[in-house]
């Protein structure tokens, strides 16, 4: 590709929720520009954006992925991101590299959760944002009332722009209410003008067409006090002036166009191109990006190439081929293959090899990119997050607010000797999903591995299969259960053997006691020598032995204070060993008199759901054995609770609580403390500890 002006590039981001039309509307848009060769299907496995072999397989969107084309003299950079929660840090990284947040909005289903989600991140990270309403081609899709939802939904800045006349439920053409002209489609997506429609045509009297220029009209008076007031004076605005009044109105973020396409038959696909270049901010339009300097103060960035390099680092692909890839967004200045450039992030030097403008899966290699656009980077160590700077000034930009993961599984490989793989495969994925995290229980020794729900995990452990040929399997991770004592006992413990020569002869009394302690409190209070000195190291290393191992159902013991009080030895029988052994004997017939109780862990939960979600989420928790301690407003409409909830109640949580919300709710978890488990839960959690033993 050759080299383009920033204000010849367009970066979008497709979002929106899962089975809206985002892939197939990007194939679509690859195919009508020329820059594919075949319109790809994804029920078929053969899209642009869709190839990795998950995505095939599952037949929805896993990752973000970027293609790269030319139209006219504009270089367009799609981002289609997944519309599934379980990916949601994919859709944060796309629209991070995007300047403008199309949302698609199935003109059957209509809004659903996933367009709010991608509506409300788009506003977060401040781009504008347009709504195409795809699948306007299906029997039972209905434009109008999608129209007047999304004005519900998302307010007066919803302003339709390309709309259907419908006629005895099917649509005869399409108005373009910029150009205010109509235009029919013969199946393959090729427009011919034809004549604007009159009132009696459509069905949709309240959306005549002079109700809807009105809506532009009014929607563009609001850019600017010159158009204002030329729409007071009732001045028809100029084509010209729309154009400009809308794409200022987007940039201000003012103004959402609504768009209306068909994917399957190409209706209104050669407008969305065309609105793409006119009306899409570019790069150098936005608002400068703020960046830190070393001293941590706040800089903007102008997008301009004559400025020294700054690049983030969006996206990380983890490759078994060809590498780790990095997805770039060029925010100044230019990014040339085979430099060095100094990753802000970590203070180190990086080489720059080859860089590649992608479509999907092919790959262009080109020895450069401007400010504004967006490059693929391999084999280079920077990170997802990570800022890449010029010597001369270095900068580093915020990093992305990922959601922390939810929900955990245990991981272990299925074949033996897999072991060692299984934590440089993870790593890999940790690379290219920040959503991920990989740790060892400390308590239970497994290995536990947490995403953003079932599917996610799903996808991770499947790829460690197809990419890194590691097969593991999926488990519900144990639960950290400890044992303690609430009474305080004295008990002797004598070990005796004689088995010719030297016999074994060690001889304790201890008293054990509940404290305030997560590991062994040894004393000793020995009188007269009865234990001599150089015993008591053993009989604490006894004692820190059989810990390890409480007397109900073999879980670690904790709160235990052991004070060696008397005992006797044997001048030439005692050992070591001897008294290590009489310890352990003192400690399991003491705790089994000491009224030995089951700890479970329990942990701190702030769930933050919408208001009408609240009363069904506390009587969830109540069933879960949780203890609400308090609610406090967090935004209008949303609330968070605040709980305290057994850890083994907590496994499926996410799952619910995102049935329950539709995906609005979110979640954090963390461990506080131990409490004494239910007597009515005793013998189920011992039968079950017993059983995986």
């Amino acid at each position: 590709m050759k080299e383009y002006d920033v204000n010849k590039v367009r970066n979008i981001a497709f979002a929106g929720h899962n089975g809206s039309g985002k892939t197939s509307l990007a194939e679509a848009v690859l195919y009508k520009s020329g820059a594919s060769e075949r319109l790809g299907k994804t029920a078929d496995g053969t899209t642009v954006c869709d190839y990795d072999s998950e995505e095939i397989k599952r037949k929805i969107s896993i990752g973000t992925s970027l293609a790269s084309f030319k139209y006219n003299d504009c270089k367009i950079n799609i981002l289609d991101t997944p519309g599934l929660f379980d990916f949601a840090a994919e859709m944060i990284e796309g629209i991070r590299a995007s300047d403008t947040v199309m949302i698609t909005v199935s003109a059957k289903s209509g809004v659903k959760i996933g367009a709010r989600k991608a509506y409300d991140e788009a506003v977060k990270q401040g781009k504008s944002k347009m709504f195409v309403v795809t699948k306007i081609d299906d029997k039972d899709a209905n434009f109008f009332n999608v129209l007047t939802e999304l004005k519900t939904v998302f307010g007066p800045t919803v302003c339709p722009v390309v709309v259907p006349v419908i006629s005895n439920g099917s649509i005869v053409e399409f108005v373009n209410l910029i150009e205010m002209k109509a235009y029919k489609y013969d199946g393959k997506g090729n427009a011919v003008e034809t004549e604007m429609p009159t009132a009696e045509i459509s069905e949709k009297f309240e959306y005549r067409i002079e109700g809807l220029v009105a809506a532009v009209s009014e929607a563009v008076a609001e850019t600017s006090d010159e158009l204002m007031e030329k729409f007071f004076e009732g001045e028809p605005f100029t084509q010209k002036e729309l154009i400009d009044g809308i794409h200022n109105g987007m940039n201000k973020g003012i103004i959402t166009p609504v768009v209306c396409t068909s994917a399957a038959d190409l209706s209104g696909i050669d407008m969305l191109l065309k609105e793409i270049e006119l009306l899409l901010p570019a790069p150098d339009e936005v608002y400068p990006a703020e960046a830190y300097t070393p001293s941590k103060d706040v800089v903007e960035v102008k997008c301009d190439a004559d400025e020294p390099l700054s690049a983030y680092v969006f996206k990380t692909i983890a490759d078994p081929f060809v590498g780790k890839m990095s997805m770039i967004k060029v925010m100044s200045g230019k990014l040339s293959s085979n430099c060095d450039v100094v990753n802000s992030s970590t203070g180190n030097t990086e080489k720059i090899g080859k860089l590649y403008f992608v479509c999907g899966k092919k790959q262009t290699e080109v020895n450069c990119a401007y400010a504004g656009d967006i490059v693929v980077a391999s084999k280079i160590s920077a990170n997802t997050g990570d800022t890449l700077s010029d010597v001369s000034r270095i900068l580093e930009f915020a990093g992305m607010d990922f959601p922390k993961p939810c929900y955990s599984m245990a991981v272990k490989a299925k074949a033996q000797g897999d072991e060692a793989k299984i934590s440089a495969s993870i790593q890999r994925l940790l690379e290219e999903d920040p959503t991920l995290s990989y740790v060892q229980d400390e308590n239970t020794k497994e290995q536990i591995l947490s995403g953003l729900g079932e599917q996610h995990l799903e996808v991770a452990a499947s790829k460690l299969s197809g990419k890194f040929g590691v097969s593991v399997k999926l488990s519900v991770p144990k639960i950290a259960y400890k044992e303690t004592i609430r009474q305080k006992v004295k008990v002797e413990g004598k070990h005796k053997k004689q088995s010719g020569g030297h016999g074994q002869y060690g001889h304790v009394w201890i008293e054990f006691e509940p404290c305030v302690s997560d590991s062994l409190v040894f004393e000793e209070k020995v009188f007269g020598g009865a234990v001599p000195k150089n015993y008591f190291p053993a009989v604490q290393k006894g004692l820190e032995d059989s810990v390890k191992k409480g007397v109900l159902a073999g879980c670690p013991v904790v709160g235990l204070k052991a004070i060696l009080v008397d005992g006797s030895y044997h001048p030439v029988d005692s050992s070591e060993m001897a008294f290590k052994t009489a310890a352990s004997i003192a400690y399991k017939e003491g705790l089994k008199k000491a009224d030995p109780v089951m700890l479970e862990p329990i942990g701190e939960l702030k769930v933050t759901a919408p208001d009408e979600n609240t009363g069904d989420i506390m009587g969830e928790l109540n069933k879960r054995r949780g203890r609400v301690l308090g609610m406090e407003p967090v935004s209008h409409g949303v609330t968070m609770i605040q709980a305290e909830v057994p850890m083994r109640e907590m496994h499926d949580f996410a799952m619910y609580l995102r049935q329950t919300t539709r995906g609005l709710g979110s979640f954090t978890f963390d461990f506080m403390r131990y409490e004494q488990l239910p007597s009515n839960l005793l013998t189920e959690v011992i039968s079950a500890l017993n059983s995986e033993e």
